[in-house]
């Protein structure tokens, strides 16, 4: 099981970590907004200021009408009044922010940046704010819509314990926040921020085999999902191997041992093994 006491050490009371801070969401989409409603559904954004920033008026706006007290500004102005910079758009728009950001000297007073831009690294990011801002990388997911989410962090060459502690506590609001070395978030990118998609192909799957056995499909959807979850929450609260927990249901002769070995007929622990090292190593290229 993970080990999470550098976890805890850095996960400070969210109202106390973000008091007085303000805070520019640049890219209000799905994780930007989700991250926002967290942190004010936490009540972390009572003393915290909020801006807005996104290239469709419309997206800053949303997230604006959906926390009280929360403002729409241009990218330069918001960033130059923040402490801390939650840059969520797409990868690939990574270069042209960062460049009208320096362009604006909108950084000038080094705020911290956090990223959630699959595949930039921190380096990248680093040298594209000119090497004096400190950098958090990290990688969300979206059951942060929920306050269910996973986020994983990394620290940049410029970040105190202090940075850390506003970044665990800003996805705090959404979740659990785990510290890794930057290293591994290719990987927690295939695992954790795409592995909703695999895990809902999954779900599909074996709620449509239950329809086929005469299941309505709305039960069978919530005993598929409902099912899931318990398993999943059975891994974490035992801690026990999912192996081992596989065979405590599996008796000898038994229905269970019959589908499994169908499952290995298909290959399916090769294929879903082999999807999360394909979709690491594209996550990898995103940034470039």
């Amino acid at each position: 099981m993970f080990d999470s006491t550098r976890t805890t050490a850095l996960a400070p009371d969210l109202g106390a970590a973000l008091a007085g801070r303000r805070l520019a969401v640049v890219g209000a989409g799905t994780m930007g907004r989700a991250i926002a409603a967290g942190l004010h559904r936490a009540g972390a954004l009572a003393d915290a200021a909020l801006t807005a920033v996104d290239h469709r008026r419309a997206g800053a706006r949303a997230l604006a009408h959906e926390i009280p007290g929360a403002g729409v500004r241009d990218l330069a102005d918001a960033c130059r009044d923040a402490d801390v910079v939650l840059l969520c758009v797409k990868p690939k728009d990574v270069p042209e922010a960062l460049a009208a950001l320096r362009a604006a000297d909108a950084l000038a007073h080094a705020p911290l940046l956090v990223s959630i831009c699959a595949g930039v690294t921190i380096a990248a990011l680093e040298q594209g704010t000119g090497g004096a801002v400190p950098v958090v990388r990290a990688m969300p997911n979206t059951a942060s819509q929920i306050g269910r989410g996973c986020t994983v962090v990394s620290r940049g060459a410029l970040a105190t314990d202090e940075h850390m502690a506003v970044a665990t506590a800003i996805f705090s609001g959404v979740g659990r926040c785990l510290t890794l070395d930057e290293r591994h978030l290719d990987a927690v990118t295939a695992v954790s921020a795409s592995g909703p998609a695999f895990i809902y192909v999954v779900l599909e799957a074996l709620t449509d085999g239950a329809v086929s056995c005469g299941l309505p499909r709305d039960a069978a959807m919530e005993l598929v999902a409902r099912m899931t979850q318990g398993a999943a929450e059975m891994v974490l609260a035992t801690g026990r191997h999912p192996a081992a927990l596989k065979d405590d249901v599996t008796t000898p002769g038994g229905c269970t041992i019959a589908g499994l070995m169908v499952l290995e007929d298909g290959r399916a622990r090769s294929v879903l093994s082999r999807t999360i090292e394909t979709t690491a190593r594209v996550a990898a290229g995103l940034g470039r």
